[in-house]
């Protein structure tokens, strides 16, 4: 009896024993797992990143976007403010893309959108017109740059994001384009966020619904958008083992609901069934009507284009092109053969490759971070460099065309009088904004140059075009 009760004792204590250890064991997980949140931030956490991250960035495009004071391209106004202010207070100018049906109407809807909260809040002053459509933009691309750090977070580790951060924040083209209301803007924007959904090897975030649909919405902002993304488009079929089912249900699905809802909108204004992205690409492609808008040789932009976008970056690039990994030749392709088939097109510009920038920076950030010796003075290089063409870029370079709408709207707002007053502006075609700049039904004239859509080989001349 001692004997069994001896036993039956060492057994109870062995299971106390292991109950002791289980505890243990539950303690220390529990320990080591809010160690880990503390570490990673968790429960402080927006858009799945440190809200100091986050709250600083968004103040970085902030400041961004109220340090660029000047104008880049007629499209910024024109395809974006000048339409939304047509479509809400039915007054302005459409310039014949519009006419034509050659651009949609979902990205203008956007800042229509605003315009028409701020009327009906009774706040649609001319300066909210003017800055709060750029600030949505800032906010949107802010969003951008923090899923471009999250995705090198998972691709790689903390501190190669880190180093892709700060070339994508530093970089002096996407300081002078991201709080623009420009189409291309839009796309970059769309295309980062795509990304970080896109089937990469070390991704978390896999989801070919999301990233198609984003990669859709781009192209019916602006058709040419799909150019960058043809290469990995064709990475994700070849390497999806079921094929089919990534056509049928997922890419066919998503394509047929977008151009749907571009469809139902772009008839609604219009009025009739319009497919813009065909009349877009039968223009420009097709019909080469670009080209009256300026032409270039076909080494544009690889011996122009490209290096000036890159600017003080281009170095950092070819160096993190021979350092990255084989898993990231996918983005070099992009860059390429987005740089190979813009190059075909006659007409040429800086803002047509701004969406593959971001590619770009991951190679400029894989650099960095294998930089021992020099990494203090380059980083210092980067940094002054790119600020210098910023501020420049942003504060005093093509400014005028802004400055000489502050005093239209001085002519508008500060005199008692101005029933008999009109502009005439003698500025090349399309050059400043209009109507969005003043929000006043000033009788307004200005030179338009519309190509010969004819066939007749005519010469078009600048007129005058009165509102």
């Amino acid at each position: 009896m001692e004997r069994d009760g001896g036993g039956g004792s060492l057994f109870f204590r062995g299971l106390q024993n292991r109950s002791h250890e289980k505890m243990k064991l539950r303690t220390r997980k529990s320990t080591l797992y809010l160690s880990q949140q503390k570490r990673t931030g968790r429960g402080g956490d927006l858009l799945g990143e440190n809200i100091y991250l986050v709250l600083f960035t968004i103040a970085l495009r902030i400041c961004n976007c109220f340090l660029v004071q000047t104008s880049f391209v007629p499209d910024e106004y024109w395809q974006s403010l000048e339409v939304a202010h047509h479509m809400v207070f039915n007054y302005g100018y459409l310039t014949w893309e519009w006419t034509e049906r050659l651009r949609g109407y979902t990205y203008p809807l956007i800042f229509a959108s605003i315009y028409k909260i701020l009327h009906l809040l009774g706040k649609d002053s001319v300066q909210l017109l003017i800055w709060i459509p750029r600030l949505a933009q800032a906010l949107l691309s802010a969003i951008a740059d923090l899923r471009l750090y999250s995705l090198m977070k998972q691709l790689e580790n903390q501190q190669v994001a880190r180093w892709v951060f700060f070339c994508q924040l530093c970089s002096w083209f996407t300081w002078y384009c991201c709080t623009r209301t420009l189409t291309n803007t839009m796309e970059t924007v769309l295309t980062i966020i795509a990304l970080f959904y896109y089937p990469l090897e070390g991704s978390k975030f896999m989801n070919s619904v999301k990233y198609s649909s984003l990669v859709a919405l781009a192209f019916i902002i602006r058709p040419t958008a799909v150019i960058p993304w043809i290469p990995l488009l064709f990475r994700h079929f070849w390497q999806e083992q079921r094929k089919l089912d990534l056509i049928l249900h997922q890419f066919l699905p998503v394509g047929f609901v977008t151009l749907s809802f571009s469809l139902i909108i772009d008839r609604i204004f219009f009025g009739q069934w319009t497919l813009v992205q065909y009349n877009f690409l039968k223009f420009n492609v097709l019909q080469n009507v670009g080209s009256f808008y300026g032409s270039h040789p076909w080494h544009w932009y690889f011996s122009q284009g490209f290096p000036a976008v890159l600017g003080t970056h281009l170095p950092f690039f070819i160096h993190g092109c021979l350092l990255a990994p084989k898993r990231y030749r996918i983005f070099l392709v992009t860059v390429l053969w987005t740089l190979l088939v813009y190059s075909m097109l006659s007409h040429k510009e800086f803002r047509f490759i701004y969406p593959v920038l971001p590619f770009c920076m991951v190679f400029c950030g894989y650099s960095l971070n294998n930089l021992k010796l020099w990494k203090k003075p380059a980083l210092s290089f980067l940094f002054l460099s790119n600020m210098f063409f910023a501020l420049y870029t942003g504060l005093v370079h093509q400014r005028g065309t802004l400055d000489v709408m502050t005093n239209i709207r001085e002519l508008c707002y500060n005199n008692t009088d101005i029933s008999s007053a009109s502009v005439l502006m003698m500025m090349p075609c399309h050059s400043t904004p209009y109507y969005s700049h003043v929000h006043h039904p000033l009788p307004m004239r200005f030179l338009q140059c519309p190509p010969d859509l004819t066939g007749k080989g005519n010469k078009s001349f600048p007129n005058f075009k009165q509102v």
